[in-house]
């Protein structure tokens, strides 16, 4: 349950709630403080929840049949991560999904949002715009995985995350590039000239 509603301000910006949506965006919301290194989700288990990150950071990734880590998505202050595509086809979850770093976050799991599209519907439509801009920037990912060099997706990379990349590790960086640690090292290497 969330404690003080400025952190509801927090999580649906520049949307307005009497006392009773208050209650009912409360009784869906379950705050969590959670250590580096925590798993919420393995794959293999059910995504029925999504994660607004308050503070600190998350990354969700796949591990391949070789066990290489493929990271997906990092998830740092104001975002929302989970596995969208078990979280939304109802299917066991192919993501793992950590913290890399202390945490603050919100969960909510599906039947919590789907109370809130039900019994207030201006929620509906915030999520519908946030979904909208993800699937875009995942869409702009995919395009740069397919078309830009290694230095490019890592130019982009510490533009879209400016603010965490000494508290990520290497390879976690390098899993997001597809690129290899080594490589990694070049490109820095390079830039830095």
């Amino acid at each position: 349950m969330i404690s003080d509603n400025s952190v509801i301000k927090d999580i649906f910006k520049d949307l307005d709630f009497n006392d009773s949506e208050i209650k009912i965006i409360e009784s869906v919301f379950k705050k969590l403080s959670i250590e580096k290194g925590t798993k919420l989700l393995n794959a293999g288990d059910l995504a029925d929840r999504q994660y607004y990150i308050l503070k600190g950071c998350l990354r969700a990734y796949h591990v391949d049949t070789h066990g290489k880590e493929h990271t997906v998505q990092f998830g740092i202050k104001d975002w929302w991560i989970s596995d969208y595509t078990a979280f939304f086809s109802n299917e066991k979850a192919i993501m793992n999904i950590e913290a890399i770093q202390n945490s603050i976050i919100y969960s909510i799991s599906k039947e919590g949002k789907d109370e809130l599209y039900t019994k207030i519907p201006k929620i509906d439509k915030f999520f519908r715009i946030k979904l909208e801009k993800a699937f875009a920037t995942f869409q702009k990912r995919i395009l740069a995985n397919l078309a830009q060099s290694a230095k490019e997706r890592y130019i982009d990379f510490i533009t879209t995350y400016p603010n965490i990349e000494n508290s990520v590790k290497n390879y976690h960086i390098a899993s997001y590039l597809g690129i290899t640690t080594e490589s990694l090292s070049r490109i820095r290497k390079d830039l830095s000239k």
